[in-house]
């Protein structure tokens, strides 16, 4: 510590006191600084993460809790997989319903044709070779693979039509002729006309 000043002779004496006892105060000081500080040895000391109290972490408000060794859901990015629609239901009939009309006369008649069945309608021969249709509690779909021949005035059979019929469009394939028209309107699977064998047999 320095001190500036001057001081009369007098009190040299005084003044050369003073700066002894501050001295020994700092001396006493530093030493007593020195006492109170503790040194471990190294075989004591803590290493940095060793031993240390755990930390006790509480959660938020509304926060759920983990149960203690039950495992976390891991969250994953998976998409589900898209749900496939079931396949319609076809139903395989034996018999498919027609309707014809006469354009010269404007009759009407309906008739039933069993699979794989010729029948004459004026002059043209209608078979049909499938006939589909769907369950009542799904979408109404009926159709029906058909061939059509025109019987002409020379005697010769002559194909006009071969494709589907859809019944709930008519006119989307219907037969269109000079005279006759044809188009599909149920397919079914019994019917008050005899099946081709049981007429044969009676």
């Amino acid at each position: 510590m320095t001190f500036f000043g001057r001081y009369p002779s007098s009190g040299r004496s005084k003044a050369k006191a003073l700066l002894a006892t501050v001295a020994l105060c700092a001396g006493l000081g530093h030493a007593m600084a020195q006492d109170s500080i503790e040194r471990l040895p190294l075989d004591q000391q803590v290493e940095q993460g060793d031993d240390l109290p755990a930390i006790d972490v509480q959660p938020l408000p509304g926060e759920a809790q983990p149960v203690p060794g039950e495992a976390q859901p891991v969250p994953s990015e998976a998409q589900p997989a898209p749900q496939v629609a079931p396949k319609p239901q076809r139903i395989k009939n034996p018999i498919a319903e027609f309707a014809g009309i006469d354009k010269i006369t404007g009759r009407i008649i309906t008739f039933d044709v069993y699979v794989d069945e010729t029948v004459q309608f004026g002059a043209l021969q209608v078979t049909p070779r499938v006939c589909y249709s769907r369950p009542q509690n799904e979408e109404p779909k009926t159709d029906s693979f058909v061939e059509v021949d025109e019987i002409t005035l020379d005697r010769k059979i002559r194909r006009i039509f071969t494709g589907w019929m859809f019944a709930e469009s008519p006119g989307l394939n219907a037969v269109e002729h000079a005279v006759y028209d044809v188009w599909l309107k149920a397919c079914k699977q019994k019917s008050d006309v005899p099946a081709p064998e049981a007429a044969k047999t009676n």
